[in-house]
C-alpha cells in the first residue's frame, strides 16, 4: 500500500493524530515531550481507499545533545527512514504555542526530501467557520496552505485526508490476500534483546536498540515474509514488576505489551541468558500461559555464554524446572545480535502455531480416555467413583476438551492432570497449553 508519514517536532499532537485516523488507539498519548520513539504503522481508509500511516518521534535538535542523546538520535533516525519510505508526507504543527524555530527546521528537513508536503497545523479545537488569525503566520514556511485539524475531536481530518489521497500512488491490481498471516508477540523483561531479535529478523533498523531499560514504549508491528509464510512480529516493552512502574507512560506501555498477547497467534518468551531466569520472566510467561497462546522459549544472547558440550543441556534442565508451569514449551538458543538458530526459532513459530489450532477427532479421544482409565483407576471418596463417561473438543486456540462424568467433585485436579498427560502422550499438542473442562451428564 502506498505510505504517509506524520512528522513534526515534539508534542504537537502527532500520535494523536495518528490513533484518530486508523481508529485504534495504537500509539501512546501523553503530555510528555518524546513519548513516540520508533515507526508506529497503522492502516488508514479513506473514500474506499487504503494507505499506510507512519507514526513518528518528534524531531528535536536540541534534544538530542542532551542526557539522552543516544535515544533522541536515534529517534530522528527512525523520522528520517519514514521520510525516506513516504509517499506523501504531513507535518504536524501546534497552533497553540505557534511557529517555532524547530519547526523550520523540521520544514528544512523535509523540503531537501522532495516529497509532497501536507502543513496541517494541530489543536485548531474551537468550530465555526471562522479562521484562526493564529494560523496565518504558518504560511511563512512556505508549504502552502495550511490544514487546521484538531485531531482530539476529529475537525479537519476529512479536508486533510482528501489532500492527502490526491498525492499517493494507488494500484488497480487485485492483491491475493488469501495467505494467513501468523501473529507473533516478542515478550520477556526489559533488555531481554526483543528489538535487537525484530531487527535482526527485518533486516533493518526498524526498532530503536539501546542499553537503556525501557526504550520501547509502542508495541511494535513489524510484517514479514520467511519462506512464503506471512508473519506480524509485534515488538513490546519490556514488562517489570508493577512496584518499579511509576510512570504513565511504562503503564501504558504495559497495557500494549498485554494486548499484543491477547492478539497474538504465538508468543516468543525473550530469556537473556547471561542474566538466566527471573521471577518476572515467570509472570511474563504465565499471561502467555493464561491466554491459552502458543509459546517459543528463547535464550537469547547465547553467544557469549562459555560453552562446554554439556552447558546447553544443563541450562535446559534448570529452565525445565523453572517453567515446570508449561512443560510443553520448547527451548531454542539463539542470538538476535548475529542471528544464530533465527531459522530453527521460525521452525517451531510454525509448529507451535499448528499444534494450538489442532482438532483431534472424538473417536480418537474416547479410545485414548479408555485406555488412560483402565491403565489408572479414577479416584474415589466413600464408596463413590469417578466415572468418565465421553470426550470430545470443543475448541482450538488452545485445544480445548469437554469431558463427561458421573461427579465433578470426584474429578481431582490431580487426576485432571494424569488425562492431560495422556492427551500429550498419545497426540503431541507440544507448545500449546491444554484447557480440560468437566461437565456432568445432563449438564
Amino acid at each position: 500500500m502506498p505510505i504517509a508519514a506524520i512528522v513534526g517536532r515534539p508534542n504537537v499532537g502527532k500520535s494523536t493524530l495518528f490513533n484518530k485516523l486508523t481508529g485504534q488507539r495504537t500509539s501512546i498519548v501523553d503530555d510528555t515531550p518524546g513519548v513516540t520513539r520508533d515507526r508506529i504503522y497503522g492502516t488508514c481508509e479513506w473514500l474506499r481507499r487504503e494507505f499506510t500511516l507512519i507514526d513518528t518521534g518528534g524531531i528535536d535538535r536540541l534534544a538530542a545533545g542532551g542526557n539522552m542523546s543516544e535515544i533522541y538520535a536515534s529517534m530522528c533516525e527512525q523520522a528520517q527512514t519514514a521520510i525516506d519510505t513516504a509517499d506523501v508526507i504531513i507535518f504536524v504543527t501546534d497552533l497553540k504555542s505557534g511557529l517555532t524555530a524547530n519547526d523550520s527546521d523540521v520544514a528544512n528537513i523535509l523540503q531537501k526530501s522532495g516529497k509532497p508536503i501536507i502543513l496541517c497545523v494541530n489543536k485548531c479545537d474551537k468550530t465555526g467557520k471562522e479562521i484562526p488569525p493564529e494560523l496565518y503566520e504558518f504560511y511563512n514556511l512556505g508549504l502552502g496552505e495550511p490544514f487546521p485539524v484538531s485531531s482530539v475531536h476529529g475537525h479537519g481530518t476529512g479536508d486533510l485526508l482528501d489532500e492527502v489521497i490526491k498525492f499517493l500512488p494507488f494500484e488497480n491490481g487485485d492483491e491475493n490476500t488469501d495467505t494467513a498471516i501468523t501473529a507473533v508477540a516478542v515478550i520477556g523483561k526489559p533488555n531481554a534483546g526483543k528489538s535487537s531479535l525484530v531487527n535482526k529478523i527485518s533486516g533493518q533498523q526498524r526498532v530503536i536498540v539501546s542499553e537503556i531499560a525501557g526504550t520501547t514504549r509502542d508495541a511494535i508491528d513489524l510484517p514479514l515474509e520467511y519462506n512464503g509464510e506471512k508473519y506480524v512480529f509485534i515488538d513490546t516493552a519490556g514488562l517489570r514488576r508493577k512496584s518499579k512502574v511509576n510512570e504513565n507512560i511504562e503503564k501504558y506501555s504495559v497495557l500494549r505489551a498485554y494486548s499484543a498477547i491477547d492478539r497474538a497467534d504465538v508468543c516468543v518468551m525473550m530469556i537473556d541468558a547471561e542474566e538466566g531466569f527471573t521471577e518476572q520472566d515467570s509472570k511474563v510467561a504465565g499471561y502467555a500461559h493464561d491466554k491459552g497462546k502458543a509459546s517459543v522459549i528463547a535464550i537469547n544472547k547465547w553467544d557469549l555464554i562459555e560453552k562446554s558440550d554439556k552447558t546447553m543441556r544443563e541450562f535446559e534442565k534448570k529452565l525445565e524446572v523453572d517453567f515446570s508451569f508449561m512443560k510443553y514449551a520448547p527451548f531454542v538458543f539463539i542470538s538476535a545480535k548475529t542471528g544464530q538458530r533465527l531459522d530453527k526459532l521460525f521452525e517451531l513459530i510454525k509448529f507451535t502455531r499448528e499444534q494450538n489450532a489442532r482438532r483431534i477427532s472424538t473417536g480418537m479421544l474416547n479410545d485414548m480416555l479408555a485406555t488412560a482409565t483402565a491403565r489408572v483407576q479414577p479416584p474415589s471418596d466413600r464408596g463413590k467413583r469417578l466415572k468418565l463417561y465421553y470426550i470430545t473438543q470443543a475448541d482450538v486456540k488452545p485445544p480445548t476438551f469437554v469431558i463427561f462424568c458421573n461427579r465433578i467433585d470426584l474429578f481431582h485436579f490431580s487426576y485432571q492432570r494424569y488425562i492431560e498427560n495422556q492427551i500429550r502422550e498419545t497426540f503431541g499438542l507440544d507448545g500449546t497449553p491444554i484447557k480440560i473442562i468437566p461437565r456432568e451428564r445432563g449438564e
